[in-house]
């Protein structure tokens, strides 16, 4: 075998690798985006001391469009497709309706407002989780299970830079390990790829 054929092989692998890293992204980013939505909204809450009614509404919604749309490939015939519509708008009703019973002015005033956007959340997290539970999708299900845990999480975070601080870290983090899985990992030293070339 030459060392072209072998270079060529050597550079088709690791496109094959980082294509399936992009379809890997792609296909997890509108949970990740939903996450940060989600927590966004919290941070904005405890910061303005004023609860995002539309916000949350909006959050709910985009969830159940989400849900329909990676479940709607596997789902068999017109029918299947129309159960699968009716069942998750009836879901995402029921958690919008109670999500709205928290914000009825009586019930509100029970609440700080901070603890409001977790309530919120919670109830949120609640109705992803069952939604990921009846469509059988671990995705959807984890979702719910990372925004749950994202309430206690904030809720032991009283400041809010700390909160926002922790989520730049993370972001940096995500991005460093992305370049370098990109870029094949760190790069060897010229008496290695010699001593390679040699062999």
């Amino acid at each position: 075998m030459s060392e072209t054929d072998a270079q060529q092989r050597e550079d088709h692998v690791p496109q094959q690798a980082r294509s399936g890293m992009g379809r890997l992204v792609w296909q997890q980013l509108p949970y990740a985006v939903a996450l940060l939505l989600a927590i966004a909204g919290v941070a904005y809450t405890n910061v303005s001391h004023q609860p995002l009614i539309g916000y949350w509404e909006f959050l709910a919604l985009a969830i159940g469009v989400v849900c329909v749309i990676t479940k709607w490939p596997e789902i068999e015939g017109r029918e299947g497709q129309i159960r699968l519509i009716w069942t998750q708008a009836l879901h995402w009703i029921a958690v919008l309706i109670t999500m709205n019973i928290i914000l009825v002015s009586g019930v509100q005033q029970l609440l700080p407002t901070p603890a409001t956007g977790l309530v919120l959340l919670t109830l949120l997290a609640l109705g992803t989780f069952l939604a990921g539970i009846s469509l059988l999708s671990l995705q959807i299900a984890f979702l719910g299970l990372a925004m749950g845990a994202a309430v206690p999480a904030i809720s032991w975070l009283k400041q809010s830079i700390f909160f926002f601080l922790l989520g730049a870290v993370l972001l940096i983090g995500l991005a460093i390990s992305f370049w370098l899985h990109r870029d094949g990992g760190p790069p060897r030293a010229p008496t290695e790829t010699k001593h390679q070339a040699e062999a």
